[in-house]
């Protein structure tokens, strides 16, 4: 194989000549379906080859919306924020009212019992980063999910100790009240109309509930969602009056009713009754931070992502600007894209699992994991026909799950990546009786062990470790990108722990790189590695046999695994914007 490698400073220049490059309203496109449904690809958007057994084949239909669109994981939430944006609202209002959707008709992962990060780009040329993270509470200790014997338990993952300070709701009020135009309750009524008046339960929905009954089973939420002991069948209406009061009390008195007041008690309540650690304190200390995005660039195109507690906006960073020396890219499905790839997602782990954290609370390395010239000293560790075990990358650097994501996008421009998480699906299972949500596990994204793996098998260090009123690190990577001239090109963003970062950044490859139209880049194969294990997994079916020989004649360990993360995502287009849910979930897109 020969792969050539682009010096540093060629790279540089070459993504500040425009001229260099095919100009930006090819790159926009039409719409990637025609009436009839068949795939238009115009300007410079490039049919691709997926193996024969992959299932989703390329030229899907993505959904249009001449105005704006909103793309997340729950139809019913899609359509709560364009009920907003059709009554005048902007992208941010469109995008809370979508949050709190989510935490009613989709309580797998939409949630007002956790946390989570958005980024936010204004037509006007503002940008910002909100960090809503949950924190350990003030009575919680490095070594807290260990046993006598120093091995870990699962009290990181399931039940009351598992659980950090919820950020959501504060998160969702104070990007509102910063760039929203509307009140916070008129934002919130279709979540509390949901929650009221209830909705129709659907098989993804009543999957999700049979596969999670036995978490649910052990905490309140058994008599809301496994009624006489089984899961809600299709076709059942879910009404939640408790939830519906507890919003009606946000609504009301903003982010108050939630983190004092009644809220407040209940949930301190909960975790008193089976041993939990919040407190009213706690909820009352609690505050998000306001952060500058990430800002890079990627072969004349900027990104804009999330910054630490987020380890997603500097992973994706690193990963690309690694990238960015290899010209051309190999081609889409081959064994030499597979080994270059995996390889800088590789050693951006190995940089993630290490070096990143909560930076109020340990010194993160910004500047040097961002810098191209940094990223050009790990690129020329990469052989040119060897995995290298992470092991010996790691020493060489050291010398030198479940979430939601949705999109949204306005007729002015505006445009709002958000993502959130209760953790593993359903959290905790802890359920606040009274008051209608289930709370997060995210402690369990601590380095409870440094040094040994979470459930998501990450193995991290001691930047991460365990301490009062700290954040936890997380995978999370809502990015927007923007085009070779500065417009809106790409909001985007997934679910699915560590693969978040390697399933967002495959999205955005697909579109820069390989020239994909939005619903063949959702739809494409996709590959991780996040460094140990020390194997390159693919999704089954994704690669080609000869390219899987060839790799793992170059030495990978391979494994194969149902999917690498979910995606929603919205694509400018010429004449409005495309929206589109990964064919591996229930999303659906809705635009006007």
């Amino acid at each position: 194989m020969k792969l050539r490698f682009l010096p540093l400073a060629v790279a540089v220049v070459a993504c500040h000549k425009t001229a260099s490059f095919t100009p930006s309203a090819t790159d926009v496109g039409f719409p990637s379906s025609s009436a009839t449904g068949a795939a238009v690809y115009s300007g410079d958007r490039r049919a691709p080859s997926f193996p024969d057994a992959w299932p989703y084949k390329a030229g899907r239909a993505a959904v249009f919306g001449q105005h704006a669109m909103v793309a997340s994981d729950a139809p019913l939430a899609s359509q709560a924020g364009v009920e907003i944006l059709e009554h005048g609202g902007n992208a941010v209002d469109a995008a809370v009212a979508v949050g709190f959707a989510l935490a009613v008709v989709f309580p797998e992962a939409g949630n007002i019992g956790g946390g989570g990060y958005m980024v936010i780009r204004m037509a006007d040329g503002r940008t910002a980063a909100l960090d809503y993270r949950e924190v350990a509470p003030l009575a919680a200790s490095r070594d807290m999910y260990l046993d006598e014997q120093g091995n870990l338990t699962n009290k990181s993952v399931v039940g009351p100790l598992a659980s950090g300070v919820p950020g959501a709701i504060a998160g969702l009020t104070t990007a509102l009240a910063k760039y929203g135009t509307m009140s916070l309750a008129d934002v919130m009524a279709p979540a509390i109309r949901y929650a009221e008046q209830g909705f129709v339960v659907e098989g993804p929905f009543a999957r999700s509930l049979t596969s999670n009954a036995r978490l649910i089973g052990q905490f309140g939420g058994a008599g809301v969602f496994l009624p006489d002991g089984k899961p809600l069948a299709v076709g059942t209406r879910l009404v939640q009056p408790e939830l519906a009061q507890t919003l009606h009390r946000v609504a009301e008195q903003g982010a108050p009713g939630f983190y004092t007041g009644k809220t407040a008690q209940l949930i301190a309540d909960e975790m008193h009754r089976d041993g939990g650690i919040i407190t009213t304190e706690d909820l009352a200390r609690y505050k998000p931070v306001w952060r500058e995005p990430i800002k890079s660039s990627y072969r004349g195109y900027t990104l804009l992502t999330m910054p630490p507690s987020s380890s997603g906006g500097i992973t994706v960073t690193e990963t690309l600007n690694i990238l960015e020396g290899f010209v051309p890219v190999p081609p889409f499905g081959s064994a030499e894209y597979a080994h270059v790839l995996g390889s800088a997602y590789q050693r951006a782990f190995i940089d993630r699992n290490e070096k990143l954290a909560d930076p109020a609370f340990a010194p993160v390395p910004m500047k040097q994991l961002t810098d191209k010239a940094y990223a050009q000293k790990l690129r020329a560790t990469i052989g040119h026909d060897r995995a290298t075990p992470t092991s010996s990358v790691a020493k060489t650097m050291r010398e030198g799950m479940e979430t939601t994501h949705y999109s949204v996008a306005d007729a002015q421009g505006n445009a709002v990546a958000t993502t959130t998480t209760l953790n593993a699906l359903y959290g905790s299972g802890v359920y606040v009786r009274g008051g209608g949500f289930f709370l997060n596990d995210e402690m369990d994204d601590f380095a409870a062990a440094p040094g040994k793996p979470n459930m998501f098998g990450l193995v991290q260090g001691e930047a991460n470790a365990i301490q009062p009123g700290k954040r936890m690190l997380s995978a999370m990577s809502p990015t927007i990108v923007l085009d070779r001239d500065g417009g809106l090109l790409l909001v985007v963003g997934s679910r699915g722990g560590p693969r978040i970062i390697t399933s967002t950044s495959q999205v955005i490859l697909n579109v820069l790189d390989q020239h994909m139209i939005l619903s063949d880049a959702v739809s494409a194969p996709r590959i991780h590695h996040q460094a140990l294990p020390d194997s390159l997994a693919y999704e089954r079916n994704g690669l080609a046999p000869a390219v899987l020989d060839s790799l793992r004649q170059m030495g990978y360990g391979l494994e194969p695994i149902g999917g690498v993360g979910l995606i929603n995502a919205i694509m400018r287009v010429r004449g409005g914007y495309e929206g589109m849910s990964d064919p591996r979930s229930m999303g659906r897109p809705v635009g006007y």
